[in-house]
């Protein structure tokens, strides 16, 4: 089998993180999210892929290449300008000649890929969407289905009064490439409206398939891309977290040097070539990337750090996200929500409000 990830978008909603790195290539425990979902597709042995870029593309391309060190068979295909989710696909059409699978590229979920395609045969289906229960369909949109799972109806961002289903469109897809007929050639182009909808219309077999208790979460958003992290490091969804598991939950990787007069409460991971000072606390679910410096007896609680990174002395860091080479010296506060861009020097005392983003300067 093979699989088409869009990993095109410029992941705004993210910003300051993805200025300079692209929202697939965000690290999640230390490995970039895509890695992630490479190794998912692995699991249910999909070791085909595509990859439709646009934003940023040669981070991607340098870090994955033929996908060979991944033991995945990789190839690209570069939009000059979004081309929206089946334009995109549209775009690699060249690549896919049999049944496949699209997902979206900013969404973690352990569905069963498996069974899915098992269902899309079985219904004899020419484009089966993976479908995620949630609390509030009106940010997303709902999906009607009969009894057999036979698409009914889109319901496009539902007012709350008009929630008739909470079941959604999940970023999962499986079709067969005569649904790309319907798309046009370079223009942006969207399954969710432009597609789906006409499938249905016209009669064609359209099905949803309910994954009952399946992992789902959109990282676009801080808060997400937070708990994300959080879940994985608690045990919550399926993971391979990096390193050596020196301690309960707390995970290393190569040389760190950790002061004996440290305290480190999992679950946490650490990378390689950090060095931890006398008197610090990390406090888990937290991630520390490689090459940072944790001064003497400052306070990391439920905070994402990324690589080369310096904080001082006695500073404190809690449910933040702190990006690549950032400085923060002595005695700073960075609380609850907070997210610093790439190379942000936060001076000593400076103490920040909750939830603010703090940009390049």
């Amino acid at each position: 089998m093979k699989a088409v990830i869009l990993v095109g978008g410029e992941g705004t909603r993210l910003r300051p993180l993805t200025l300079i790195t692209p929202k697939s290539m965000v690290p999640v425990v230390n490995r970039p999210f895509l890695e992630h979902m490479v190794k998912y597709l692995q699991r249910h042995k999909i070791n085909d892929i595509v990859l439709a870029l646009c934003y940023l593309p040669d981070a991607i391309q340098r870090y994955f290449g033929n996908g060979n060190s991944f033991g995945i068979k990789l190839a690209y295909a570069i939009e000059d300008s979004p081309l929206g989710t089946a334009g995109a696909v549209k775009n690699v059409c060249e690549h896919v000649t049999d049944t496949f699978f699209v997902l979206n590229g900013d969404v973690f979920t352990d569905i069963n890929l498996t069974e899915m395609l098992q269902f899309h045969r079985q219904k004899k289906s020419i484009a089966t969407i993976a479908l995620t229960t949630v609390e509030d369909p009106t940010m997303y949109g709902a999906i009607e289905t009969d009894v057999e799972g036979r698409v009914q109806r889109f319901v496009e961002k539902p007012k709350r009064g008009e929630v008739t289903s909470k079941t959604i469109n999940s970023g999962v897809y499986i079709l067969e490439p005569r649904v790309l007929e319907l798309v046009p050639k370079n223009q942006k182009f969207m399954f969710e409206r432009g597609v789906f909808p006409v499938l249905v219309e016209r009669g064609d077999p359209v099905y949803g398939y309910k994954s009952t208790n399946a992992y789902w979460v959109d990282i676009g958003t801080p808060e997400k891309y937070k708990m994300l992290h959080y879940d994985l490091l608690s045990g919550k969804v399926e993971r391979e977290l990096p390193g050596e598991e020196i301690g309960e939950q707390i995970w290393i990787e190569g040389n760190v040097d950790v002061s004996p007069k440290a305290r480190i409460q999992g679950p946490v991971v650490i990378g390689e070539k950090c060095a931890v000072g006398a008197g610090a606390y990390i406090k888990g679910p937290s991630s520390i990337g490689s090459d940072c410096t944790i001064g003497s007896g400052s306070v990391i609680e439920k905070a994402i750090i990324w690589n080369n990174s310096r904080l001082g002395q006695k500073t404190s860091l809690k449910g933040c996200v702190i990006a690549n080479n950032v400085s923060i010296g002595d005695r700073a506060q960075v609380p609850e929500g907070c997210v610093l861009g790439h190379d942000v020097i936060l001076g000593s005392d400076e103490k920040l409000k909750r939830n603010t983003n703090v940009w390049p300067k």
